[in-house]
């Protein structure tokens, strides 16, 4: 049996969203075109994927490992598509991904140097879609932040640095030299706790039902930072991005007993370019 791609994207459409009118508006497909599908696929699986009642749509067994396998799938199939496509452009290029505050240069303009006939890309990712950038074809070889699902990956360590609170200008703790994560227990972080666990097991916030504000999604630092200087909470972040985002209405603060930032390389285990060793190495020599 061949597996139909465009019916498995509709079914991670209704799975990533648990609604069958949000992802038919998401697909741009009328909802009882959506529906036939699904109940197409179900059959081609021999297997039900969902389980929908008045009030909720919700995934069975067999729906949460078809998911599972899914969205490597799909991000596999778009990586050929770009690489393909580029071939047959007759480009030979080289994407080198990077997360906020790291500098890649020396690193880029040296495998230019010794490729001439290589177009060497860079492409600026986030916490949200460092690894999925990977997967999916945008980018080659990636700078990025653990912890990351390492799954289908090579990594290589590069560095590690310290973390920083980031702390509205006027906050009570601005202006000292350096604090522990206890001193931050009773403020509200703009991140998932499970980024910052030294966090999530002391803060006050954690230990009262109902207490947790949810935290925003963020698509940049640029929008984190703006709600630290607004006074909405603090946010723990890498010594370079700190660096690199310098802004008068925000102090940063060394946090001592957090444990340092891990910078890796990473891209697609099963490529098997000489490029990418050779980058790798390029970029631990800087």
């Amino acid at each position: 049996m061949d597996v139909d791609l465009r019916k498995l994207r509709y079914f991670v459409a209704v799975a990533d969203r648990l609604h069958f009118g949000r992802a038919a508006e998401a697909l741009h497909i009328a909802q009882p075109v959506l529906s036939r599908q699904i109940r197409a696929l179900e059959e081609e699986l021999k297997a039900q994927l969902f389980v929908r009642s008045r009030r909720a749509t919700e995934l069975t067994p067999a729906g949460e490992q078809l998911l599972a396998d899914a969205v490597p799938l799909l991000a596999a199939a778009e990586a050929l598509r770009r690489r393909v496509g580029r071939a047959a452009r007759g480009a030979r290029t080289f994407t080198v991904g990077f997360m906020p505050g790291l500098i890649v240069t020396p690193a880029v303009r040296e495998l230019r140097e010794r490729h001439s006939e290589l177009t060497v890309e860079v492409v600026r990712t986030t916490w949200d879609d460092q690894t999925a950038a990977i997967h999916d074809g945008r980018v080659d070889i990636g700078y990025v932040r653990l912890p990351i699902d390492q799954r289908g990956l090579k990594v290589e360590p590069l560095t590690s640095e310290p973390r920083v609170a980031a702390l509205p200008a006027g906050h009570r703790l601005a202006g000292k030299e350096a604090i522990t994560i206890a001193d931050l227990a009773d403020e509200h972080l703009l991140q998932d706790p499970d980024a910052v666990p030294e966090w999530r097991d002391i803060a006050t916030e954690l230990r009262r039902p109902g207490r947790r504000r949810p935290a925003p999604v963020f698509h940049a630092v640029e929008e984190k930072l703006e709600h630290v200087a607004g006074g909405h909470g603090v946010a723990v972040l890498p010594l370079s991005v700190a660096t690199f985002y310098t802004r008068p209405d925000v102090a940063y603060v060394q946090v001592t007993d957090l444990p340092p930032n891990q910078v890796c390389l990473a891209w697609d285990s099963t490529r098997r370019s000489p490029l990418f060793a050779e980058f790798a190495a390029i970029a631990a020599a800087f």
